[in-house]
């Protein structure tokens, strides 16, 4: 008799929302706040942790009411969200914005409002994507990003804002708010978005696995964060409950609604965050769960994605770590064919010994690998009798401010002078020589107790052979090093001296482009030599660590 009464209640709802007799179905509500003045919630109790949420409408608050229509308007999941959590132990903070993507959440100033009450052990949940598609510049929105999750940027006349900015990929804004995050001492969590009321030619919701679900996935996977298939999991709910069901989550409104659901699809998806979040088992966010939120079981897809390097494999009161910092040269993850020695210079050391750690990545100076808080990271788990092996250079020339450079020259030279960079958001940044931050991040280190070698860059496939490649790195790395008490390799001659050795036809074969970044075969190659430069050092400290048999 229930069914019954269930179908029927259900008949009832149908009928109401496709309007009776024939009465047309009522406009959607244009909830753009392109140019509205937003006021977002605040933390509630100050004492307490935050689980902060960013992202646009999909994820926003509306108006509390479904924008004036109740259960039946526009709702995204982040208002239902805070029902699975007790508010006594966290507070859930909803800073989504509607119609902002990536990009112009962060040019609009909403992340550094945002970002003012992120606190060391709170929790930022991104999910963005849904506006990132739109035109890169009109004078409507002018919120697209570049597509993929690279290095590329485009500087345009802000036909909108009439301001000249450089516009990133979509991958480079998600990277941005993990630094940012990061460097406050807090946990970043990524979601892919949520799915669009679309169907394929079998019936099933359109899944977005290739672009900004893909995208959303491989910079979480890049930065070793949490990941959240929101994408996926809320598609395959929608799948199981039929594409009747599925019309049910959604405004029943001219035009159709593909985007926003109303407040019963808002909780389907807000369960299936809570779902990732209990199977990412962040403590703040478990521990804060109330009896609604963990009686959802943890969605079985959701993990932490971290790389097997990010962390020491065995406690670090066991085992020393050597870490590895630096640039693609050092850590590229093979894309595009591209490897760093880092990633093929553990074999050369015992295991039983020592841990090997690479914390490089690829686009950084060492002007941004400190800004990013990178360097915070490494510091937290460095200890006493622990080594870091530094590499810089390749992205630090270059004229300071020329958007061509991305943010990352660093001034010439081993001086304390400082030069001012004028980002396309407004804010400026202090720059500092590259002597500066090497010489820091030798104090910070040594402070820690821990070793430290800093390496000249390896050269590039055209210059070894007829002069001195990165000879003004190599004096500034060298001098810095005497100065703060650090080692210092001159691997850029180490690799050219190799390189000889071997001759130009068998070098050309170690590039995965054109001049920078070495193939398998290539870094192979460099981290023997690597390891030549350390056996050279005075001291020899690195000689009880190495494997007899590498």
């Amino acid at each position: 008799m229930n069914r019954h009464l269930q179908a029927l209640a259900g008949a009832i709802l149908l009928f109401l929302f496709c309007g009776a007799y024939g009465q047309a179905l009522p406009a959607a509500v244009n909830t753009d706040p392109a140019r509205a003045v937003v006021t977002l919630p605040e933390p509630a109790n100050p004492a307490l942790p935050s689980l902060i949420l960013i992202g646009d409408s999909t994820v926003r608050n509306g108006n509390d009411d479904g924008q004036g229509q109740g259960p039946s308007g526009q709702w995204g999941w982040g208002r239902p969200i805070a029902d699975y959590f007790d508010t006594a132990r966290i507070n859930v903070v909803n800073r989504a914005v509607g119609g902002l993507s990536s990009r112009t959440y962060l040019t609009s100033g909403h992340w550094q409002r945002t970002l003012a009450f992120v606190r060391r052990g709170d929790v930022v949940v991104m999910q963005f994507g849904h506006n990132d598609a739109s035109p890169v510049n009109d004078d409507r929105r002018a919120r697209g990003t570049l597509r993929g999750t690279g290095e590329e940027s485009e500087t345009i006349d802000n036909l909108l804002t009439g301001q000249r900015e450089t516009v990133h990929t979509y991958g480079w804004y998600l990277r941005r708010f993990i630094a940012d995050i990061r460097a406050h001492g807090a946990t970043a969590i990524v979601c892919s978005p949520v799915p669009f009321k679309r169907w394929d030619a079998d019936g099933k919701v359109k899944r977005a696995p290739v672009d900004y679900g893909g995208w959303a996935a491989q910079v979480a996977r890049q930065e070793q964060v949490g990941f959240i298939d929101l994408n996926e999991a809320a598609a395959a709910r929608y799948d199981a409950l039929g594409r009747d069901a599925v019309l049910q989550l959604f405004p029943q409104v001219t035009p159709e609604e593909t985007v926003h659901t109303n407040l019963a699809g808002a909780r389907l998806n807000a369960e299936v965050v809570v779902a990732g979040l209990r199977a990412l088992g962040v403590p703040a966010l478990v521990e804060a769960l109330n009896d609604k939120g963990r009686a959802i079981a943890p969605l079985e897809d959701a993990r932490p994605v971290v790389a097997a390097t990010a962390a020491p494999r065995r406690p670090a009161n066991e085992l020393p770590t050597l870490f590895l910092v630096g640039d693609s040269t050092v850590k590229s993850g093979g894309k595009d064919g591209m490897v760093g020695w880092g990633e093929r210079i553990a074999p050369y050391f015992d295991p039983a010994r020592v841990n090997v750690v690479n914390h490089a990545i690829g686009g950084r100076s060492s002007r941004t690998f400190y800004t990013e808080g990178r360097w915070a990271r490494v510091l937290e788990q460095l200890r006493p009798g622990d080594a870091v092996l530094i590499q810089f250079g390749h992205n630090d020339g270059g004229r300071i401010g020329d958007p061509a450079m991305k943010g990352r020259a660093s001034g010439a030279g081993t001086g304390a002078e400082t030069f001012m960079d004028r980002k396309a958001d407004g804010s400026v940044e202090q720059v500092h020589t590259f002597g500066w931050y090497m010489a820091r991040y030798v104090a910070d280190a040594r402070a820690k107790g821990a070793t430290v070698v800093l390496l000249s860059p390896v050269p590039h496939r055209d210059r070894w052979q007829r002069d001195r490649d990165f000879a003004d790195f190599a004096a500034w790395g060298k001098e810095v090093a005497q100065q703060g008490g650090a080692l210092f390799a001159d691997l850029t001659l180490v690799v050219t001296e190799g390189y000889r050795a071997i001759g130009a036809a068998a070098v050309d074969g170690f590039f995965a482009d054109a001049r920078t970044h070495t193939n398998d075969a290539g870094a192979a190659f460099n981290a023997r030599q690597v390891v030549l430069a350390l056996q050279a050092l005075p001291g020899k400290p690195f000689e009880r660590w190495l494997n007899a048999n590498p």
